[in-house]
């Protein structure tokens, strides 16, 4: 766990893999494998079916928060926090590098 918001790691990775997460509480959440490059493969957990469908993820760079430490959601680890912004209604929208960039990069 961090101390400050200023200790928080923001990585970039590529989603590998995502399915929708039907039996999380929360609705329109998203499962997700990202690889960080050398700093190895997470897992994500984001509320992100309202506006992608897993399929579309899959191959998109996206930040992640990456020291934060691990929750498990309905039975599934997540070890990163996939940033996004609120659209008007609230619901996330992901933030992205606007080009290819290396994995893992760190976000300064």
């Amino acid at each position: 766990m961090v101390d400050s918001p200023f200790d928080v790691e923001i990585r970039v990775g590529e989603v590998l893999e995502a399915e929708s997460f039907e039996e999380a509480n929360k609705p329109k959440m998203t499962k997700l494998w990202i690889d960080l490059g050398e700093h190895g493969e997470v897992q994500s957990a984001a509320q992100l079916d309202h506006h992608y469908e897993p399929e579309e993820l899959e191959g998109r760079q996206v930040l992640c928060a990456t020291n934060l430490g691990e929750v498990r959601i309905a039975g599934f680890k997540s070890e990163a926090l996939t940033v996004g912004v609120p659209d008007d209604d609230e619901f996330p929208v992901l933030v992205e590098p606007e080009q290819d960039v290396p994995l893992g990069g760190l976000l300064f």
